[in-house]
C-alpha cells in the first residue's frame, strides 16, 4: 500500500475512526494488525519474515538483559546481530555478490555459471533491519531496557507510517510512546494533517514532475553535457522531494495517531559543506552510521588519517546499504573521500571555512550543491560504463541548441524545486517567529498559518499533480 493512493486514504480514515476509542494495549494491538494489513497488502508473505525477526529479536533482547553471565549475554547479542544481517544479506546482497564473483572470474578466463534463487526483495527490509539492530546494540550496551512486552515491541518494529522507508527510529524514543495511552490532540491533528498534505504535494507535484525530466534524459544513452546535467539537476530535485515527501507523510500519519517521529531532513541543499549536508539529509540513517559504525571504529579520536579512514569505511557501507550495485559503492566512496578531505581544504581556503560573510555563505552553499549533484549522477546511473561516459563528456562539444535545451531543463527543474529550496525555509522561519511571539497572539496566528499551508497544499495537489506517477525511490532499499 502506498501513501499517495486512495486505498491508503481509506485505510488511514478507518484506522483513525477506531484507534482512539481503544485502551493503550488495544491501541497497540490495533496498530500491529493495521500494520500487517498495510505491509502485506500486495505481498502477504512479507509478514512471515518480519514476524519471525520481530519475535526472535524480542527473545534475544530479553535474554541479554536476563543473562547472569557476560558470555551468555554476548551470545544472545551476537546471535541477534548475525541473524538480522544474514537475512538482509540473503535477500538483498547474495545475488549481487555471486554475480560479481562470476564476472570477476570470467574476466580472467575462468568460466562460472552461478545459480542464484531470485527472491523478491521485501519492501523496507534495510530500514526495519537497521532499526532492530540498533535496539539489540542499545540493549547490549545498557542504554535501553529490553522491552518486556512482545506487543509493544511488535508495535515498534511494524508501525506502518515508518515501516517501509523510515525514518529509522530508536527504541528509547519510540517505546515510551507506545507504553502510554494516546489521546486525541488538536495540535497533533492540525500539524499531522498539514504534514500529510505537504508530503503528498512534494511527491505528486514536485518529485513526479521532476522525474519526467530525469527519466527521459537518462533514457537517452547519448545525452550531451548540458542535457545530461539538466537531467541530473532534475533528479536532485526528484530524490529530495520524493524522500522528504515520504518522510513528511509518515510523520503526519504518525502525528494523527498521537506518535512523534524524528525529523529526517533539515534543508540539506542549504548546507555549506559535504559533512553538513549529511547532517541534514536522511538524518536518521546518517546518525545510525555515526553511532554504530563511525564512533565504534574510533571516530575522530585517533588522528587525521584514521579519521579519514573511518569516514571512508562508514560512507562505503552507507553506499552498500542503499543497494546491491557497484554504482552505490562508488557513490558511497565518493562521499567518504569528499567528507574526509573537506576539513583539510577548508583549513587552507578561507572562504571554505566560514569566511566571506554572505558572499562566502553563498559560495559554500553553491559548491556543496554542485558536489552533491556529482554524487547524484553516480547514484542514478547504474551502469559503470555509462557513468564513466557521463563523467568524461566534453562541455565544449555540445551545440548551441543542446545548451539551450539543457538550460531549459535546468530552469524547469529549479522551478519545481522552489517550494523546497525557498518557500519551505521561509514558512518554517515564520512559524518559529510566531511561536516565540506574544502568547495571546500565538494560537490564532499559528492556526491561521497552518490553515493557509493546508489550503495551499490542497490547491497544489489538485492543480499541479503530475499525470504520470511513480513509486517512492527509497522503496527499493
Amino acid at each position: 500500500m502506498i501513501f499517495q493512493s486512495i486505498e491508503y486514504l481509506i485505510f488511514l480514515v478507518c484506522v483513525l475512526a477506531l484507534y482512539f476509542w481503544l485502551p493503550r494495549r488495544g491501541q497497540n494491538a490495533f496498530l500491529v494488525a493495521a500494520s500487517c494489513v498495510f505491509y502485506g497488502w500486495v505481498h502477504p508473505w512479507y509478514l512471515i519474515l518480519i514476524g519471525i525477526t520481530t519475535i526472535f529479536d524480542w527473545v534475544c533482547a530479553r535474554g541479554m538483559e536476563d543473562s547472569r553471565t557476560a558470555a551468555r549475554r554476548k551470545a544472545f547479542f551476537i546471535t541477534s546481530i548475525t541473524v538480522n544481517f544474514a537475512i538482509l544479506g540473503v535477500f538483498k546482497y547474495l545475488g549481487f555478490f555471486v554475480s560479481s564473483t562470476a564476472a570477476a572470474l570470467s574476466s580472467i578466463g575462468v568460466m562460472a555459471s552461478p545459480w542464484v534463487l531470485h527472491i523478491a526483495l521485501p519492501a523496507g527490509i534495510s530500514f526495519f533491519t537497521f532499526q532492530s539492530v540498533s535496539y539489540a546494540v542499545d540493549v547490549y550496551r545498557g542504554r535501553t531496557r529490553a522491552c518486556r512486552s512482545l506487543l509493544d515491541y511488535a508495535t515498534f518494529v511494524t508501525f506502518f507510517p515508518q515501516l517501509v522507508a523510515g525514518p529509522i527510529e530508536r527504541a528509547h524514543h519510540m517505546l515510551p510512546q507506545y507504553a502510554q495511552p494516546r489521546e486525541v490532540r488538536l495540535e497533533g491533528i492540525r500539524t499531522g494533517f498539514v504534514l500529510l498534505l505537504w508530503g503528498l504535494l512534494q511527491k505528486v507535484a514536485i518529485a513526479d514532475s521532476a522525474a519526467l525530466i530525469a527519466d527521459k534524459v537518462f533514457a537517452l544513452g547519448d545525452a550531451s553535457f548540458p542535457v545530461l546535467w539538466g537531467g541530473v539537476l532534475a533528479f536532485g530535485v526528484q530524490i529530495y522531494a520524493d524522500f522528504s515527501g515520504y518522510t513528511d507523510m509518515a510523520r503526519g500519519s504518525a502525528r494523527l495517531l498521537g506518535i512523534d517521529l524524528c525529523r529526517n531532513f533539515d534543508h540539506p541543499y542549504l548546507a555549506q559543506s559535504p559533512g553538513e549536508f549529511w547532517r541534514r539529509w536522511h538524518i536518521s540513517l546518517s546518525s545510525w552510521f555515526r553511532d554504530y559504525v563511525y564512533i565504534p571504529l574510533g571516530g575522530s579520536r585517533r588522528g587525521e588519517w584514521r579519521t579519514a579512514r573511518n569516514l571512508i569505511i562508514t560512507f562505503f557501507l552507507s553506499g552498500l546499504w542503499h543497494g546491491a550495485a557497484w554504482n552505490y559503492v562508488v557513490w558511497g566512496g565518493y562521499h567518504g573521500v569528499l567528507v574526509a578531505l573537506w576539513p583539510s581544504l577548508a583549513a587552507r581556503v578561507a572562504l571554505l571555512n566560514g569566511k566571506g560573510g554572505a558572499a562566502g555563505v553563498a559560495l559554500r552553499v553553491g559548491i556543496t550543491f554542485v558536489l552533491m549533484h556529482f554524487g547524484w549522477l553516480m547514484f542514478r546511473e547504474h551502469s559503470l560504463a555509462m557513468l564513466a561516459r557521463h563523467l568524461t563528456l566534453n562541455p565544449l562539444a555540445a551545440s548551441a541548441a543542446e545548451w539551450r535545451t539543457g538550460a531549459a531543463l535546468a530552469a524547469e527543474a529549479l522551478l519545481y524545486g522552489v517550494p523546497l529550496l525557498v518557500v519551505l525555509p521561509l514558512l518554517q522561519r515564520l512559524g518559529g517567529l510566531i511561536q516565540m511571539g506574544d502568547q495571546r497572539l500565538q494560537s490564532w496566528r499559528w492556526t491561521l498559518l497552518q490553515a493557509g499551508a493546508a489550503t495551499a497544499c490542497l490547491c497544489g495537489i489538485v492543480s499541479l499533480r503530475c499525470a504520470v506517477g511513480s513509486d517512492f525511490i527509497y522503496f527499493q532499499f
